[in-house]
């Protein structure tokens, strides 16, 4: 990896010294690391196997955010697009850290939902990306619920089947939710500009407790989807939803649609780390069809 981070501080035009490179935490599927060099510091993460496209989308992402001028993100200074599996692929950034102040999380809820009032011309993306090391495959639709249905969970059903978790009655039910979403789900949802994978730990504080969005999986939908993944595994205070409310009120239709929203990304880890996640899954089922 060494070698991949020099090859991206000569892209970025930092020739100086490199004083420090350490291993740091950068989730489950990268390796990531702290350099320092003469000049500046960097979070710089790689990864070996991927689809060329994989750190390129996750840059036009933070810079979609960045252009709203709601929310910080890292700058963005390289990332490259390997031309097979035995490449590494490397994303350098701006390294940040900060210590969390009694406003932080107020601000986070404020400036996420002046990001959420930033529309786009259609739910979706240009182009695919990944949850995780999932691929998300997207395009353009005139209609949430087409797009959550065909592009959301249509996807994750697929790779479900296939790897067999789904199966039985939990598959059955699924395709009769899936069939009957019109009934639970604002299918005419203005198209928000959303993280798309806003767990707790997508999220961190910068300098003078500033909040900091990171690691997007960027798309256009419907801005309750956002919310019902941040309560799914908790990271987000009370001071969070509150400021967030008082910005861009959740829609009336949100505690219908919430275990739906949900649903799909205990999907994803359901594909991703197995059948600990099949209980939740199987009680939101349940309670839309029987």
């Amino acid at each position: 990896m060494k070698k991949q981070i020099q090859h991206a501080l000569e892209h970025i035009g930092d020739t100086s010294n490199i004083d420090k490179i350490k291993q740091v935490g950068g989730g489950d599927i990268n390796q990531a690391y702290y350099v320092r060099t003469k000049q500046q510091e960097y979070f710089i993460k790689g990864n070996q196997g991927i689809p060329p496209h994989f750190f390129r989308v996750e840059a036009k992402g933070l810079q979609l955010m960045k252009d709203t001028q709601t929310v910080r993100v890292p700058e963005v200074y390289y990332y490259d697009e390997p031309s097979s599996k035995q490449e590494q692929g490397v994303l350098a950034l701006e390294w940040i850290e900060g210590q969390k102040e009694r406003d932080t999380e107020e601000r986070l809820g404020r400036q996420l939902a002046n990001m959420h009032n930033h529309f786009g011309q259609a739910h979706g993306f240009e182009e695919d990306t990944f949850i995780g090391s999932l691929p998300q495959p997207n395009g353009w639709y005139n209609h949430w619920g087409d797009y959550y249905h065909d592009s959301r969970l249509v996807s994750q059903f697929n790779i479900g089947a296939e790897k067999g978790v789904l199966q039985g009655g939990r598959k059955q039910r699924l395709q009769k939710v899936m069939e009957r979403l019109p009934h639970w789900i604002d299918t005419h949802a203005k198209p928000s500009l959303l993280h798309g994978d806003l767990w707790g730990g997508n999220w961190m504080t910068g300098p003078e407790g500033e909040p900091v969005l990171i690691d997007p999986s960027i798309f256009y939908g419907d801005h309750a989807f956002e919310i019902a993944f941040t309560e799914l595994f908790g990271g987000y205070s009370d001071a969070f939803y509150r400021a967030y409310q008082e910005q861009f009120p959740l829609p009336a239709h949100y505690n219908d649609s919430k275990d739906l929203y949900q649903l799909y990304y205990l999907l994803v880890h359901l594909n991703l780390f197995g059948e600990m996640y099949g209980g939740s899954i199987d009680r939101i089922l349940k309670r839309y069809v029987d």
